[in-house]
């Protein structure tokens, strides 16, 4: 079976480094899945669920806020604003921060507060989704 190295790093930690047989990601422009003897890429990614495929068939389930996927011959790199596994993201917090957030674009009073605002929330919409994922391949 072929493969591709991939590390996936935030600015906090490397969250995987080995072979892999498939990668699928948000990119800019919508999902995009990543297999050995894909073209050179490089895009933006949106926040959400990145999922990653050993060649064992293993899948690892990684929430991304954002940042870059590059892919080349050999190697997909991932380098994410914020990143964390699926299994360690906490739910209650995320649904906390969705209220939260909620609760300021209803209270927002310029526009700096509701980008944020409306920052946030995508953010904790994003990480809920992620847990689903995971929580539907468990």
């Amino acid at each position: 079976m072929a493969t591709l190295q991939c590390r996936v790093v935030s600015a906090r930690e490397e969250l995987y480094s080995g072979e892999i047989s498939m990668l699928i990601a948000t990119g800019s422009e919508g999902e995009i899945g990543v297999l050995p003897g894909h073209t050179p890429l490089i895009t933006l990614l949106k926040p959400g669920s990145m999922r990653v495929q050993t060649p064992d068939g293993q899948e690892e389930v990684i929430y991304v806020s954002g940042g870059v996927l590059e892919v080349q011959p050999k190697m997909v790199t991932v380098l994410a604003d914020t990143a964390m596994r699926a299994h360690n993201l906490d739910e209650s917090k995320i649904i906390e921060a969705r209220r939260e957030a909620e609760q300021l674009l209803v209270n927002q009073t310029d526009t700096v507060q509701t980008n944020a605002a409306l920052a946030s929330l995508a953010e904790s919409v994003a990480q809920l989704q992620t847990i689903r994922k995971y929580q539907n391949r468990s």
